[in-house]
């Protein structure tokens, strides 16, 4: 099933605004946006926040899965999927984000 098809299978996220990712010492890593170009990253990543609470490496690994066609995209082009190369770093160094999530 192509990355499209499985956005329109995750929970809405038109109360949201942004979704902010903080390291284990609380520090902003990232944040994504709910734009064009961005909301289907902050629909996965928001549904992996609502299943494992957190993004660990379960939820890292689910969300490559989720990514579909992207993510053979983003590990032959690194840097080109800044989101999906988050969720491989996750899975390399084990650290797991924690997740806050700002409504609109």
């Amino acid at each position: 099933m192509a990355f499209s098809d499985k956005l329109k299978q995750l929970p809405s996220i038109s109360h949201l605004a942004e979704l902010q990712l903080l390291d284990a010492a609380g520090q902003l890593v990232a944040s994504i946006e709910n734009k064009p170009g961005k909301a289907g990253s902050l629909a996965v990543y928001a549904a992996l926040f609502a299943k494992h609470g957190c993004i660990n490496v379960t939820a890292a690994q689910e969300g490559l899965e989720l990514f579909d066609e992207h993510t053979a995209a983003a590990r032959a082009h690194p840097g080109s999927h800044p989101n999906i190369d988050r969720l491989l770093a996750v899975i390399t160094s084990g650290e797991a984000l924690s997740v806050k999530l700002v409504t609109a």
